[in-house]
């Protein structure tokens, strides 16, 4: 179940791009204001138009310019879900999940309508109107009714902006633990650099309507031309670890493929796998295993690149396992150290330097939601709908 994306438009924002997406996958735009991203969005959901170009959604085309397809948004199976929630105050949580619905009958569009709600988190919350909700149930809602029309994709436009950064933080990890049942491509809008990263399997950095970069993450992250448009304070890296304990003084105490590290305050049960974004700018390199220092998560590790910017600085990419951090260095410094790829290095991170919502949680595998057909429902599905 791949989405295919292939636009060219002049108005109204000029775009030329192209990009795919797997079933599972999320792919996340991003980019400054006026670059297109939703507006590629509103062409994948059939509400604008481009000049040129193709989408194919597992299979079935739902726009080809050069045969004169383009199916209506109706018939295009996407879900989505806008950044202020666009719910009914009038109904209930339930009801507008509800709505979202077709060709059941109004007992059958109920008992699915609470099962997504349980989906996202909101057991029991199924019959307050939205102005009985926070902010993050309010979007909960909204995903939980993005779902409701079991679409072949799902369509994310800046899902988190209107929230505070606590609630953000919840709504990514309830994000992370849903995808593990979402057997469908989806593609997340957003200008957030560490919210693409913590959430996305892939990035695309759009510029002027046109791909500057596109690839995994770490790719992305060591592109000179997009660390030049995303900023240089964003540049980061994801360091997959493991919950071994939380010691006594406050501290957990993670274990990663290149040694032990310690974060303040962290929940979670030993076994829990986590992925911590780590600041560029937050990283410290040495020739030797240091001694005497206040920082006590030292790393060892090797470099793979030294990418010189524009100014006095470089980004040092550094191997830890089959890991990596960036680091982020005048380029002064980098001469004195000899560094080149192979040479050895210690990669040295401040605890109070890593953000409790730059850490989030990978979900355990769970069965999927596919939207359509497929062994495993969401729970108590009543009735699916036939195509």
């Amino acid at each position: 179940m791949t989405l295919r994306v292939a636009l060219q438009a002049r108005a109204p924002v000029a775009l030329s791009l192209e990009f795919s997406v797997g079933a599972g996958e999320i792919l996340a735009l991003v980019g400054p204001s006026g670059a297109g991203k939703t507006t590629c969005l509103r062409m994948i959901a059939g509400l604008a138009r481009p000049e040129a170009g193709r989408i194919e959604a597992a299979g079935r085309l739902w726009l080809d310019t050069a045969r004169g397809v383009c199916l209506p948004p109706h018939r295009r199976e996407v879900g989505m879900v806008f950044q202020h929630y666009a719910l009914f105050p009038h109904m209930s949580a339930a009801g507008n999940v509800a709505a979202a619905m077709a060709g059941l009958p109004a007992a059958a569009r109920r008992a699915e309508a609470r099962a997504l709600l349980g989906l996202v988190g909101l057991d029991g919350l199924a019959d307050r109107r939205p102005g009985q909700l926070s902010g993050g149930q309010r979007q909960r809602v909204a995903l939980a009714r993005a779902l409701a029309r079991r679409p072949r994709v799902l369509l994310l436009d800046e899902p988190f902006s209107a929230v505070d950064a606590a609630t953000r933080a919840r709504l990514h990890d309830g994000l992370i633990a849903l995808r593990a049942r979402l057997a469908m491509p989806v593609v997340l809008v957003t200008h957030d650099i560490g919210e693409a990263q913590l959430l996305a399997d892939r990035m695309v950095v759009l510029d002027q309507g046109r791909v500057l970069a596109g690839g995994d993450i770490a790719e992305v992250m060591a592109d000179p031309a997009a660390l030049r448009r995303l900023g240089l304070r964003e540049l980061a890296a994801m360091l997959p670890a493991t919950v071994e304990a939380l010691e006594s003084d406050g501290t957990t105490r993670l274990m990663t493929a290149a040694g032990a590290i310690w974060l303040p305050g962290l929940a979670g049960a030993p076994g829990q796998r986590l992925r911590i974004r780590i600041l560029a700018h937050e990283v410290i390199l040495a020739r030797t295993r240091p001694e005497g220092l206040s920082a006590q998560n030292i790393l060892p590790g090797t470099v793979r690149a030294v990418i010189a910017g524009e100014g006095p600085g470089v980004l040092v990419r550094v191997a830890v396992g089959p890991g990596e951090i960036l680091a982020r260095i005048t380029r002064r410094a980098a001469d004195a150290l000899g560094l080149a790829p192979g040479v050895a290095v210690h990669a040295i991170i401040k605890s109070m330097s890593v953000a409790r919502e730059h850490v989030v949680a990978e979900a355990p595998g769970d069965a999927a939601f596919h939207p359509r057909g497929g062994n495993a429902p969401p729970p108590n599905d009543p009735a699916r709908r036939k195509t």
